[in-house]
């Protein structure tokens, strides 16, 4: 009987190191899961992981190396935009389910007795005397009772269950325009371009009012009313701006004004939808506003847990807007020296005539210019409403805004005529969550224009069923760099997002594109419009040779 024959195995030596070599194909490109020797081997496979596991077994099989690291981790790659949704309505149920669903209600209004009512049912049992103690814990009881009533009664009640209506776009899109991008909040949040320098300020319009220092003495106790003033306050955009049409041929290549870089740059806080013009030609990039844009309005409660109705009433969210704006345009105009000299700056405001400078609102146009790198040079239209003089004799300037109250019951915010003297705190952490948006928007052009103060004054109706008069209850100053970092307001995430943006455009042919913020979802849609999309009927032939006189220049 021949004998058994044996073969060795190959043995691979590795003479660099531990572990496979580079000559072993049957281990290549095999995922490998770092382990050490002490840990416990318990499951072969846990697919329901940390959800429905057992938490006493979470130590006691834990990689040393760590959880949830690794080749063999689950990565979800799906957009969340794949998703679509289902019919989800109730099938109808048979007649006995409903009979016993019926059932079970029956005696539910007797265990409501004996449950959450049974403190202010016995508080009315017997007649006999009760302490002082007895009578302030039932109070207690009786009011707290109420306050549950006053937020969870109705909650059965199906006008209170109306669904959110749906918003409409800023700007009605229309079937030859293409999108070109859509980019999400929260791709947005994680840009960032630290380390912008100073910038170099080019030129500055216009002249300033004194501030009034008598209402920083203003409290509830001593209001003052609210005056109309009919002083000219222009918002001209940036094609239309003869300094800018002058200053793009010598210096920078992308142009705006503050108003739209700073919502740019806070668009991540915004809800409300919105929308900007971008036009393009050769290397230099126009960041527009179309005529009935609504970047110039203001919003009301806009970040608030429950916003304003969108409605005809009075309270609704486009009549709340309205009257922010009425209060922003009388506010910083009353608050000033009127009949002092003004602080004039080399050049006169460029948007008015000669015989019209008493008429005029007290302002300053600075014109400014940041490096952005990678040869982007962009240069912004500042603004600034009145000087003050500081303790050391120097001027300062500042910038002044408007926070109005409509409604305390309604709008879920403190009682200003209360609270104000006392907890000016709380009412401003109050505004920063209701107003978040708007409030980053000032401080942006506070920190763009190189303001040494922002000055904010509480103004409230002086009854809350009219929208038509108004007192100041108060004011409040702050340095906007200050200010920003309390409200947690990042400028260097701003500037990622314009450059991010700048960059986008400059790789785009020239042509006309609109950045639209969706009505619904935290998500920026970009577009491809052609010209003069944004004509309307009645004024394109008057606007027609102006928009062609303005865009040849800038071209040239």
């Amino acid at each position: 009987m021949p004998g058994a024959h044996f073969d060795a195995p190959i043995v691979v030596d590795n003479r660099d190191g531990w572990g496979p070599t580079d000559d072993t194909f049957q281990y290549k490109d095999m995922p490998y899961q770092p382990y050490s020797k002490s840990d416990q081997l318990g499951k072969i496979a846990d697919w329901t992981g940390a959800v429905y596991g057992d938490k006493r077994n979470n130590a006691r099989y834990r990689s040393q190396f760590g959880a949830g690291i690794g080749m063999y981790q689950y990565i979800h790659e799906d957009d969340e935009n794949t998703f679509q949704l289902v019919d989800s309505t109730r099938l109808p149920k048979p007649a006995y389910q409903k009979r016993a669903r019926f059932q079970q209600n029956r005696f539910r209004p007797q265990q409501m007795q004996g449950g959450r009512f049974a403190p202010m049912q016995k508080s009315f049992v017997g007649t006999q005397k009760k302490s002082k103690t007895m009578k302030n814990l039932e109070m207690d009881q009786m009011r707290q009772m109420r306050k549950w009533q006053k937020q969870y009664g109705n909650r059965n009640d199906p006008r209170q269950q109306q669904q959110a209506k749906q918003r409409e776009p800023s700007v009605r899109v229309r079937e030859d325009w293409q999108v070109i991008e859509e980019i999400p909040f929260i791709s947005l949040a994680k840009l960032s371009l630290p380390n912008v320098g100073e910038p170099t300020e080019l030129s500055v319009c216009g002249s300033l009012e004194y501030y009034d220092k008598r209402y920083d003495r203003i409290s509830t106790k001593s209001e003052k009313k609210l005056t109309m003033n009919n002083r000219l306050i222009h918002k001209i955009t940036t094609t239309k701006d003869p300094v800018i049409r002058k200053i793009c041929k010598t210096h920078g290549n992308v142009f705006a004004t503050d108003a739209i870089i700073s919502t740019l740059m806070c668009c991540t806080r915004s809800v409300y939808p919105w929308d900007i013009v971008v036009d393009k030609f050769g290397s230099r990039l126009f960041f527009d506003k179309r005529e009935d844009s609504a970047i110039d309005m203001l919003t009301v409660n806009e970040t608030a847990n429950e916003p304003p109705p969108e409605d005809d009433t009075m309270d609704s969210a486009t009549n709340l807007g309205k009257e922010a704006v009425f209060i922003n345009h009388n506010f910083p105009q009353q608050v000033l020296k009127m009949n002092d000299e003004r602080y004039k700056f080399p050049n006169p405001n460029p948007f008015i005539q000669p015989d019209e400078e008493n008429e005029a609102a007290s302002v300053a146009y600075r014109y400014r210019s940041w490096d952005l790198g990678n040869n982007q040079v962009i240069v912004i239209r500042c603004e600034q409403d009145c000087v003050q003089t500081g303790p050391n004799g120097e001027e300062q300037f500042v910038n002044i805004k408007a926070i109005n109250e409509w409604n305390p019951k309604g709008s879920g915010c403190l009682d200003w005529r209360s609270k104000l003297d006392m907890q000016r705190g709380a009412v401003l952490a109050a505004e920063l969550r209701n107003n978040g948006f708007k409030l980053a928007k000032w401080t942006t052009c506070a920190i763009l224009a190189g303001s040494d103060q922002i000055k904010f004054g509480y103004v409230s109706r002086q009854n809350f069923k009219d929208a038509t008069r108004h007192t100041i209850l108060g004011m409040q100053n702050f340095k906007p760099q200050e200010f920003a970092t309390q409200m947690a307001l990042n400028t260097d995430n701003g500037w990622g997002i314009v450059r991010a943006l700048v960059d986008f455009f400059m790789g785009k042919p020239d042509g006309h594109y609109l950045i639209t913020k969706d009505p619904m979802k935290p998500t920026l849609r970009i577009y491809s419009v052609p010209e003069n999309s944004f004509d309307s009927e009645g004024d394109a032939s008057d606007d027609d040779e102006d928009n062609d006189q303005a865009h040849e220049q800038l071209q040239n």
